[in-house]
């Protein structure tokens, strides 16, 4: 069906829309659409009216062509032609489609333009399709509001989101932060104290006080310090007078407090500080005292290795100085006892005699580690009748205690010879007496007599290594009957006497411990060595030259030792042309 209406004024462009909305009614175009339809035909008319000229409006309804999204769906097409005018103006038509179910136009339906009652129904219509719109719009509206009000919450919660994310975000950049700082304060407090540790274990690992001084720089620069000065006062004490040293280092010295001479204030703990040094005014020094249980032993200077000092960097100082002051305090005192022992040592080992027919070689040498001097001894006098005693002992402990033990049993065994008496008997009178004067002391020794009108050698032991003797054919053994026990143990002993007969060319070797026993050994492999030493000489070598056969024996029997005890050695020859 096709419908068609001339537009010429308004009356026409009013007629012909009320026409389309009720014609579209008729064929059951929905609403909304109808709504649609209706507005764009009336802008698409007035602007025509504007225009001028005679417009046509067409309204057919036909079924859309298969392929098409109605395919087989009735459709309502409108079409508005331009005017000559405009169309000659080039204006093309206007067009719109709509779908509708098929339909059957109502009766009377081109009655709509001349019948007002029909003309009322149709406007009725559009203003009931109108209200309807209407009312949509207005849900739609709501609709829009909620969702709109929705957003706004979501909006603000991704906005409050944020915010804590944020928020969240600088927490943890903080605690990042944090963390690395106590990360890198535990790396360098661990780094301090592993310096601190091992720099101890090196100042602490000589007992000399002069190494210990020299190496303090190299444990400093160039991590610590760029430049270290050790300052030691001398032994009596004098703190000025070398004027080389910086004032800091003299108020330091006086008031055994650390010093910080610099242009600006240090800061430091426990650190006074001073005005710059005349010596070096543009470079800080850190004066630090050496303390001791007394006055300050010296005085430590130091420049920084860049600008100044961190603080805790200048608390470790101060620290390791402190250690290095103990370690330079015992070193001296160490080497002061240990001169006085081996003075005292070396004052009271004997003389040797030189007795018709028998000669005598003796060697004694300190320990080279540790205070472990004054133990070891030697002796060799005669009785009054015309016997030779020789000794080699061995006093328990180390030191000066030791050491006047030692002089103590040697004087109470001469003593106690001048009244005769054989080896065991006198063995015996030295147990109790260092039983009863030093309960807490042990020794051990070995004495053998020599008489030129007895052909036998008599000996005895108490505690002590075996004597070696070697006869005038080269062969060597041990004399390895029972000894006693220690000296000054809580036992009532008798030491027996054992003698040995003697050929002239024969050789007696006493020794102490520290000449044949090695920690990872023990003493039996050294004694074989010793007993091999000694067999090794030519008859004439011991005959012509006995303090060379001593050194003989020393060589190679030391050259494996670290020397961490005395080491005594008491050759005893009988002429061969006795």
């Amino acid at each position: 069906m096709i419908r068609t209406w001339q537009i010429n004024d308004v009356t026409d462009a009013a007629r012909a829309r009320i026409a389309t909305a009720r014609l579209a009614a008729a064929h059951g175009v929905p609403p909304l659409e109808r709504t649609r339809l209706a507005a764009s035909l009336s802008a698409r008319l007035r602007q025509c009216l504007t225009k001028g000229g005679i417009w046509r409006l067409t309204l057919e309804t036909a079924t859309a062509p298969a392929g098409t999204p109605d395919a087989g769906r009735g459709v309502l097409h409108a079409v508005v032609t331009p005017a000559r005018e405009a169309a000659a103006a080039g204006e093309p038509p206007w067009r719109m489609t709509v779908s509708c179910p098929e339909a059957v136009p109502a009766a009377g339906e081109g009655a709509v333009a001349d019948d007002p009652a029909a003309l009322a129904e149709a406007l009725l219509g559009a203003d009931e399709d109108t209200a309807l719109v209407l009312e949509r719009l207005t849900e739609q509206e709501a609709l829009v509001a909620f969702h709109r009000e929705e957003l706004q919450q979501t909006n603000q919660g991704v906005v409050a989101l944020h915010a804590e994310l944020d928020a969240a975000g600088r927490a943890q950049r903080e605690a990042f932060a944090a963390e690395r700082k106590a990360r890198t304060e535990a790396e360098n407090a661990r780094r301090r104290l592993t310096f601190l540790a091992d720099a101890s274990a090196v100042l602490t690992a000589s007992l000399d006080h002069h190494a210990i001084v020299r190496r303090l720089p190299d444990l400093l620069v160039p991590e610590y310090a760029a430049a270290v000065d050790v300052w030691i006062f001398d032994q009596e004490g004098d703190r000025d007078r070398s004027p080389a040293h910086a004032a800091a280092a003299v108020v330091a010295a006086r008031t055994g407090r650390p010093q910080y001479a610099a242009k600006e204030p240090g800061g430091l703990p426990g650190v006074d500080d001073q005005p710059p040094s005349a010596l070096e005014p543009d470079r800080p020094l850190l004066c630090i005292p050496l303390p001791t249980r007394g006055a300050p032993l010296g005085v430590l200077t130091l420049t920084p290795p860049g600008e100044r000092w961190d603080p805790d960097d200048a608390v470790m100082l101060i620290e390791l100085t402190r250690r290095a002051a103990t370690a330079i305090d015992h070193a001296q005192r160490y080497q002061h006892n240990r001169d006085i022992a081996e003075t005292l040592q070396r004052a009271l080992l004997t003389d040797l005699p030189a007795p018709p027919g028998l000669r005598l070689a003796a060697r004694y040498l300190p320990a080279t580690h540790g205070l472990n001097i004054g133990g070891d001894w030697y002796d060799a006098f005669r009785q009054p009748d015309g016997g030779v005693i020789v000794v080699v002992g061995d006093v328990t402990g180390h030191g000066l205690r030791a050491a006047v033990m030692m002089s103590q049993l040697r004087t109470a065994l001469r003593a106690y010879a001048v009244d005769g008496g054989s080896p065991g008997r006198l063995l015996t009178r030295l147990h109790t007496f260092l039983h009863h004067l030093q309960p807490d002391l042990f020794a051990t020794a070995v004495i053998a007599r020599f008489h030129p009108d007895e052909p036998t050698l008599t000996w005895a032991a108490a505690g002590h290594p075996p004597p070696v003797l070697r006869t005038p054919d080269g062969r060597v053994r041990t004399l390895d009957a029972k000894p006693g026990a220690m000296l000054g143990i809580p036992l009532k002993q008798e030491i027996a006497d054992h003698t040995e007969r003697l050929a002239p060319g024969s050789t007696l070797a006493l020794y102490t411990d520290g000449l044949v026993e090695r920690r990872a050994r023990g003493i039996d492999p050294g004694i074989a060595r010793l007993a091999e030493a000694l067999g090794s000489f030519a008859p004439e070598q011991l005959d012509t030259d006995l303090e060379a056969s001593a050194e003989g024996i020393l060589r190679p029997l030391l050259s494996d030792s670290e020397r961490d005890d005395d080491v005594c050695l008491l050759l005893c020859h009988l002429d061969g042309s006795g």
